[in-house]
């Protein structure tokens, strides 16, 4: 890929284009984001064929983001009650194919029921995990823990506990570059396919990590994070529309 094919789209706060007819709808509640800086040259390796690792003044990030899933539901129909929603952990990193398209990769994808976890893994290719999990809300505090049941390595585990502070009126251009994502790439068959999505602007909120136990990042093949995190935000939540995957033409192999 030249540089001239992978040069990113702007960042926006608002999606691209609206999703008229999505094949999924679902709803991302108390979100925490916490991201660590890394080199791109540590993670190109583990992005998928036709995409390079999104940077920032040349930095990437690997980032641990605990929410709930709610009411999840096919194309426009409502969600379902009990297996569509449930917690969720990610790490993620940040990636560009060669039309610029922004998006992340998930490098796991960590949810308390069964059924999704399957679903996500035969149907879609996700690297989703069977895990215990809980979301607690104890006044301005968040608790998010995980412990990995299925398929491995069992007993990788988080425990987030955040404190959500003051909102967010002006995001920064960081702030800006982690959150503002409107699509993933993920490896099928034949190339890499990106999954677009839509929702509302995020309603963002500054946060104190009080507590960050965490054994996901390393199970997911990325280097261990010591430091501080570079950022730590929280977000009530918003819709999510999702389209449908497509395999961006020109998008090959490396």
């Amino acid at each position: 890929m030249s540089t001239a094919e992978r040069r990113p789209v702007p960042v926006s706060p608002d999606a691209p284009s609206a999703i008229a007819s999505p094949l999924l709808t679902q709803w991302w509640l108390d979100l925490a984001f916490v991201h660590w800086p890394v080199d791109p040259d540590l993670v190109a390796g583990l992005l998928p064929a036709g995409t390079v690792p999104d940077t920032l003044h040349g930095t990437t990030y690997v980032g641990l983001v605990a929410f709930r899933m709610h009411r999840v539901g096919w194309f426009r129909l409502p969600g379902v009650p009990y297996f569509g929603a449930f917690p969720e952990t990610n790490v993620r990193l940040y990636s560009v194919d060669v039309h610029g398209r922004r998006g992340v990769v998930f490098r796991s994808m960590d949810a308390s029921r069964l059924l999704p976890v399957v679903m996500g893994r035969a149907g879609f290719r996700l690297p989703y995990l069977w895990s215990r999990m809980a979301v607690r809300s104890e006044g301005d505090t968040l608790v998010y823990t995980s412990s990995r049941r299925w398929p491995g390595p069992r007993g990788a585990s988080s425990r987030i506990v955040l404190r959500k502070g003051g909102r967010v009126t002006e995001p920064t251009e960081l702030e800006h570059f982690l959150t503002a994502r409107w699509g993933m790439h993920n490896a099928f068959p034949g190339g890499v396919a990106y999954l677009p999505n839509d929702h509302p602007r995020w309603p963002l909120y500054r946060a104190e990590l009080v507590e960050c136990q965490e054994g996901l990042v390393a199970a997911a093949g990325l280097p261990e994070q010591r430091g501080e995190p570079v950022s730590v935000l929280y977000s009530p939540g918003v819709p999510v529309r999702l389209g449908a995957p497509a395999r961006p033409r020109g998008v090959r192999g490396r």
